[in-house]
């Protein structure tokens, strides 16, 4: 494909991820697979070429394009000359997309912390983050394995540069690391794993964090729930391959206390990694920006009350709840923190027992810029 004809796929592909984000349909990875298994003529500097186009123009953009010729036209004019298959000719006063990083309706909703200056590090590429399984390995060991450099703050991790190929390579076959970025271990560290009896994993999601708990401590009783089965699902092989214990429920919306009342009052620790906007992860995810809307928001923050409200049953006297998000919003972090205290006066702030990213409210957060981890918001509570 020559250059021209790159272009054109890109907007063609462009076209879909708006309208997918418009619509909360496929992702664009997802999008661009779809693409080119239907154009099998596309080699594959091709398809890397493409996709390097696809995802600058969505980084370059904080809101939604008016398609995807007005998406690519700022980065890549030179090739709307009609050539070959390229886009035809720019007409004057055609739309193009603005540069950004922050849609505008959520500048107002960003924590305080997270000042203009370090809105670039929210859509930079992201390294690839491995955790070590440490009931099977060391982490030196797959410093070593890897060529790797260690994490600064999590004492699991290791870090290779952007589009480093691990899911081949025999170490994460026989699950000695997992894929798992610096911040989403902290999460895990703040549980403080190690000599807890009984983990509840509240939102797990494919159990990642649960993993994390269960390499800690194996010897820990591990609950992991979620509502969602498809992504409960792969739970299974992955603490198969790492070689982990788990436990797993499958929680019957809106009646998932029924699935979980013989664990009340039982838990040392519940997490509550919660449903989030994913402020925090958008430079893996820079679409994220197009899909997010008021409306949703506001579903997201009434979610985050609501499983709050059913994790603080399950603890025990003196055990804790912590309170995580991949978000850099207030209403997400330091703002719901607040509500929970005073909804649930048997619950006290309780410092999480490690001193990383900066405070904020009654927890503390991590940010790309100040900490080179995604976005997180990590509370944790203690009843008393």
């Amino acid at each position: 494909m020559i250059p021209q004809a790159r272009a054109q796929a890109a907007i063609e592909i462009l076209d879909q991820v708006i309208a997918s984000a418009l619509e909360d349909g496929p992702p664009a990875d997802a999008l661009v697979s779809a693409y080119f298994k239907t154009r099998r003529y596309a080699g594959s500097k091709d398809r890397r070429a493409v996709r390097e186009l696809v995802f600058r123009a969505i980084r370059h953009s904080a809101e939604v394009p008016a398609s995807g010729r007005a998406a690519l036209l700022p980065l890549a004019e030179e090739l709307f000359d009609g050539h070959g298959h390229g886009p035809v000719p720019v007409e004057e006063g055609e739309p193009r997309a603005a540069a950004g990083v922050v849609p505008g309706w959520i500048v107002p909703e960003l924590s305080s912390l997270v000042g203009e200056a370090e809105w670039p590090a929210l859509i930079e590429r992201a390294p690839v983050d491995l955790r070590a399984n440490l009931a099977r390995t060391s982490r030196d060991a797959m410093v070593a394995h890897f060529g790797a450099r260690p994490t600064p703050l999590s004492p699991w991790g290791l870090r290779l540069p952007s589009d480093s190929a691990v899911t081949s390579d025999p170490a994460f076959d026989g699950g000695l690391v997992e894929v798992q970025d610096e911040g989403s271990q902290l999460i895990a560290l703040a549980c403080d794993p190690a000599g807890q009896g009984l983990m509840i994993d509240l939102c797990a999601g494919a159990g990642g964090k649960a993993l994390a708990l269960a390499a800690a401590n194996p010897a820990a009783r591990i609950i992991a729930c979620d509502t969602n089965k498809a992504r409960l699902m792969k739970l299974g092989p992955r603490a198969e391959r790492a070689g982990a214990e788990i436990e797993w429920r499958l929680l019957d919306q809106p009646r998932e206390a029924e699935a979980l009342v013989e664990f009340q009052g039982q838990a040392d620790v519940v997490l509550v990694d919660a449903p989030c906007s994913g402020s925090g992860t958008w430079r893996r995810n820079p679409e994220g920006r197009w899909r997010l809307t008021a409306d949703r928001f506001d579903r997201i923050a009434a979610l985050q009350a609501r499983v709050l409200d059913l994790a603080a049953p399950l603890v025990r006297p003196g055990g804790s709840l912590v309170y995580a998000v991949c978000s850099l919003l207030a209403r997400e972090g330091r703002d719901q923190a607040d509500a929970f205290l005073s909804r649930h006066s048997g619950f006290a702030q309780q410092d999480i027992p490690m001193d990383v990213g900066r405070l904020d409210g009654v927890g503390r957060l991590l940010t790309p810029g100040h900490d080179g981890t995604d976005g997180f918001f990590i509370a944790r509570f203690r009843a008393t």
